[in-house]
């Protein structure tokens, strides 16, 4: 049996707003599909160069009376980045909320404007410890 990994689908609140999160992560606009009987929006954002792993926005026209939620029930994404403490501080400029800042110099925590986990993950081993990221508390949870 042969099994191939697609796409996670996560449903969001304002897909412009969330399009600007997840392309401040480093993620491209791979396709779009809009249905007009369906009045949705399906959106594909993968990180360049590996479109093959997207991840899929859904934005219903009418709106989604349950987002943004605790969205616990869901897990997290995960992505392996360059330079944790680059990225963080790109996110935290562009006025995302560190919620499990990147203390060992290897995991963050992050959430999308719809209340999505996004783990953050060093490239090989952990960078050493920095400031202020190393005596940073947490906010909120993820």
């Amino acid at each position: 049996m042969s099994l191939r990994y697609l796409h996670t689908m996560v449903r969001v609140k304002d897909l412009e707003k969330s399009m600007a999160f997840y392309a401040l992560l480093g993620l491209q606009e791979t396709r779009r599909t809009e249905s007009e009987s369906g009045r949705f929006t399906l959106v594909f954002m993968a990180p360049p160069g590996q479109e093959e792993c997207p991840v899929e926005l859904t934005w219903n026209w009418d709106g989604d009376d349950g987002l943004p939620s605790d969205s616990r029930h869901f897990g997290h994404l995960a992505y392996r980045v360059e330079n944790i403490y680059d990225l963080c501080q790109h996110l935290q400029d562009n006025g995302v909320t560190i919620n499990r800042p990147p203390r060992d110099g290897h995991m963050a925590f992050v959430r999308s404007p719809d209340n999505v986990s996004i783990e953050l993950l060093q490239e090989g081993d952990s960078l050493p410890k920095q400031e202020p990221w190393a005596s940073m508390e947490n906010t909120g949870h993820w």
